[in-house]
């Protein structure tokens, strides 16, 4: 497969990381984004595990570091703003709550699509309308420019992929935890300091305060409804059913809601797993959240992301036929990922208390979960060191050539 053309839905992390190391094994790329340019907003991300060394492996652990949002950690507050307890980013071996190796989805993306923009064809604006596959090719029909074709197509375009339901129709188990969320950009006051701030109010609502590298502070709003469709809304009426559930929550809420009616990067979406009984079809496949979405509770979409790509790129470069290495990336990958979507009994709820009694005990429990006793009790818990994979080596498979 190495000389392979093959079209990549989707510029976000998954997308841009599979066209560089594709590249690398000498296959041609094309990556199709519906947005009319590289979307660099977004929260902070982790890289953790695997998704740390994909990096390394990449050349892109300093420019990472480099770029870090200079989170030191979390601080869990009340509606006054008291502290009740801390952890640091270093708290876990740096994978707890808050990395060690965070970095605005963003600047991650503007990164990879730094390494790939010269060697990748990059189609903004547009997106798949239809497939058909005939003989050793994909035929791909676009929503604006003309049809094409290619030896493999490969969706990366996320929860919601179009590509994904071209091809595998309602094969996809997406799987609600009945828990909204919303991001935005706020101006960045004094008293944000360096470590987010996190408020878990009454009725399983949460409010957090995140530090950035870019002078301003990320903004976070969530909470639990059993209404279905909250996401499928128009802004304007999301917005309004946030101030109605934020209301009578204090602390920085009042700010946070005010900033959001002007915010440039607002988002709203439920929290949802992936899961599919397979991930592809004919030359057709997935990578990242389109295929395998762990939900924001488990901090590990991103490292599944990078390390997808990365797998599924030395798959192909090993293989001849397409086939096997599809074969060999679901049967390297699925136990990675099926850890990785794996929450503990009890989650999230047990991170989003309901009562007022409940989220006491929660932060008694956080003042002493890195004591060593109770930090093997609660590790597992809060790191995500344990879902780990030890990543194939391809460094002399097909035309690979140094970073």
């Amino acid at each position: 497969m190495t000389h392979a053309s093959i079209l990549i839905t989707g510029a976000g992390i998954a997308g841009p990381a599979l066209a560089y190391w594709l590249n690398r094994y000498g296959m041609k790329t094309t990556l199709v984004e519906r947005a009319e340019e590289l979307r660099t907003g977004g929260q902070n991300v982790d890289l953790r595990g695997g998704g740390r060394e994909v990096a390394r492996l990449m050349g892109l652990e300093d420019e990472v570091r480099a770029r870090n949002t200079t989170e030191e950690g979390i601080h869990f507050v009340d509606e006054a703003g008291r502290t009740r307890a801390s952890l640091p980013a270093t708290a876990f071996g740096g994978e707890g709550l808050v990395a060690e190796l965070e970095i605005l989805r963003g600047e991650l993306a503007k990164l990879l699509y730094e390494r790939t923009r010269d060697d990748t064809e990059y189609l903004f604006g547009d997106r798949v309308a239809g497939l058909v596959e005939r003989g050793d090719k994909v035929h791909v029909q676009f929503l604006k420019g003309p049809e094409r074709a290619f030896d493999l197509v490969i969706a990366a375009d996320g929860i919601r992929s179009k590509t994904r339901e071209l091809v595998f129709a309602d094969e996809a188990e997406i799987k609600s935890f009945g828990a909204y969320v919303a991001y935005f950009t706020i101006p960045r006051l004094g008293s944000d300091g360096t470590w987010s701030r996190m408020l878990n109010a009454p009725g399983s609502r949460s409010v957090i305060l995140r530090p950035d590298n870019q002078g301003t502070t990320r903004a976070f709003l969530g909470f639990f409804s059993r209404e279905r469709g909250l996401d499928r809304l128009e802004p304007a009426e999301q917005k309004a059913r946030l101030r109605r559930v934020f209301a009578d929550v204090g602390w920085e809420a009042p700010r946070v809601l005010s900033e959001m009616e002007t915010a440039p990067d607002f988002y709203f979406d439920t929290v949802a797993q992936v899961k599919m009984p397979r991930w592809s079809r004919g030359r057709v496949a997935l990578v990242g959240d389109a295929g395998y979405c762990p939900s924001g509770f488990t901090g590990m979409g991103t490292s599944l992301a990078m390390v997808g790509a990365y797998v599924l790129a030395g798959e192909l470069a090993r293989h001849a036929d397409h086939r096997a290495a599809f074969e060999s990336y679901e049967a390297l990958l699925r136990p990675y990922v099926t850890r990785a979507q794996s929450l503990p009994p009890g989650l999230p709820r047990l991170a989003n208390p309901k009562t007022r009694a409940g989220i006491a005990i929660e932060h008694a429990l956080l003042r002493v979960a890195t004591r060593p006793v109770i930090s093997r009790l609660l590790g597992h818990l809060l790191s995500t060191s344990d879902k780990s994979i030890t990543l194939p080596d391809y460094s002399h498979v097909g035309h690979a050539t140094s970073a």
